[in-house]
């Protein structure tokens, strides 16, 4: 059964199906082009510190430093998620049925490992930036590192 669902302003109803499908390839395409500014940001070094994009955990918030590194070890993964999630995006336009269910769950399920492996990767380089600030804390042990 389709049903159909008036857009404002066009006399033209459309099945429910394009609607979603025409949605969902727009979603993933703007995701995959975010993921990749902030991956080509992270890799350069322009991303500044913050609690909105890029590697926020703990140990890459500590310092400018430690944010920049974990950034730029992220950036390879994450460009990847981004391109994933964009093609996924890109195809979703052009299939319907199945097939954007099964391209839906690998393009998502792709995404989503690349952007925690990034994270991951990202996280352990910032836990290994010293800032020379203090080594209270330090993970490495026998630091002899003085601030």
């Amino acid at each position: 059964m389709l049903m159909a669902v008036m857009l404002p302003g066009m006399p033209t109803t459309y099945p429910a199906r394009v609607s979603a499908r025409l949605l969902l390839g727009a979603v993933l395409t703007v995701a995959g082009l975010a993921l990749v500014s902030v991956a080509v940001l992270g890799w350069r070094g322009l991303l500044p510190r913050n609690r909105v994009a890029g590697v926020r955990t703990p140990a890459s918030l500590r310092s400018d430093a430690a944010f920049r590194v974990a950034n730029r070890v992220a950036a390879p993964p994450l460009g990847a998620a981004g391109v994933v999630c964009a093609t996924g995006g890109a195809l979703c336009f052009t299939t319907t049925g199945a097939v954007l269910a099964v391209i839906a769950g690998v393009t998502g399920a792709g995404t989503l490992t690349l952007v925690v492996a990034g994270g991951v990767l990202g996280n352990r380089a910032a836990e290994a930036v010293h800032d020379g600030a203090s080594c209270a804390g330090c993970p490495a042990s026998g630091c002899t590192v003085r601030g």
